[in-house]
């Protein structure tokens, strides 16, 4: 058993990964802001030690790894790291002091997609802010496991899903108003072909890479593994799909970039470019070869599951789907 703290304990990956981890008997600390509860009730959750940090607001007092590390943990699981500032804070402070560390990353440190599915060890040519200091993160992690043996993880995360929030959805953005429009068998209109791909991941099946790095700590240490299920989507397939799933066949449109964007809420039309010009696709035979990684979930699958919790929730006007 070890001493296991999990940092971003109740959102999406903390959810599913802090009961996995009091189920196989580790101690857990659940580290938040204590302004949200997990997307899914679990009596598991009383065997857990519930601590509330701001983190932004430590970091600006320049405290927040020394909370950390003065939590005794053999591992720590970052959930929400996102600058190389926030990161080497915690990492220097935890030097020496964890057997284990397992940082979340992102998909997107690969930029734009080339040759797929898409390589852990592929060049990277991230480009936005969040890609790219996800891409330093990742660097200055992996330079020290190599200079300095610091044992650390690192997992890459496609798009999360699971009941509770809005899955990305076939036009490429998070308006959950998309699949009313297909349960309602209206046409959907969607950029270029809809040829690019989007590759999600259901949070639980993070959570369960987590665990099978625990398990595998040896494998796993000094590399990163991407995070997602067996197989990427197209736009089109995704939505035809879904419309199938509603019991209506495919009605769908098509325009140039330019023009769609034109008919859409400017920040929808927005996260659909910072999606489609990635186009990833990312492969999971390294974490499969090494980890066992084996996704319970396909992108099909997990997104209806997330949308059946829409749909129950009032978020989403259709039918009962089919299937």
């Amino acid at each position: 058993m070890s001493r296991i703290v999990v940092i971003g304990a109740t959102g999406h990956i903390g959810t599913y990964l802090v009961p996995r981890l009091v189920m196989a008997g580790h101690e857990v600390v659940a580290v938040s802001r204590g302004k949200a509860q997990p997307y899914q009730q679990s009596p598991v959750w009383n065997h857990v030690q519930r601590l509330t940090l701001d983190r932004e607001a430590e970091e600006a007092a320049g405290t927040f790894g020394s909370a950390i590390a003065a939590l005794g943990a053999d591992i720590v699981v970052d959930c929400i790291c996102f600058t190389q500032a926030s990161n080497k804070q915690l990492i220097e402070a935890l030097a020496g002091r964890v057997s284990h560390f397992i940082h979340i990353g992102t998909i997107w440190t690969h930029g734009t997609s080339a040759v797929v599915p898409t390589l852990e060890s592929a060049a990277k040519y991230p480009f936005g802010d969040y890609g790219v200091q996800k891409a330093d993160i990742e660097a200055d992690l992996l330079a020290r496991a190599r200079g300095e043996n610091f044992p650390v993880t690192i997992l890459h995360p496609g798009h999360i899903v699971g009941p509770g929030w809005a899955p990305l959805n076939p036009a490429g953005h998070f308006n959950p108003a998309v699949f009313s429009v297909i349960a309602r068998n209206e046409t959907l209109l969607l950029p270029n072909f809809g040829m690019e791909t989007v590759h999600h991941v259901h949070a639980d099946d993070i959570a369960q890479l987590v665990m099978r790095a625990i398990d595998n700590r040896q494998a796993a240490l000094g590399e990163a593994f991407h995070a997602v299920s067996d197989a990427a989507l197209t736009l089109r397939g995704y939505a035809e799909a879904m419309y199938r799933w509603f019991g209506h066949q495919p009605n769908l449109a098509f325009a140039d970039y330019a023009d769609w964007a034109k008919a859409q809420v400017p920040e929808e039309a927005q996260a659909t470019w910072e999606h489609v010009a990635r186009s990833p696709n990312c492969s999971i035979e390294k974490g499969r070869r090494l980890l066992g990684y084996a996704p319970r979930y396909s992108s099909l699958e997990a997104v209806q599951e997330s949308v059946s919790w829409l749909v129950a929730q009032g978020q989403v006007e259709a039918p009962r789907p089919r299937g």
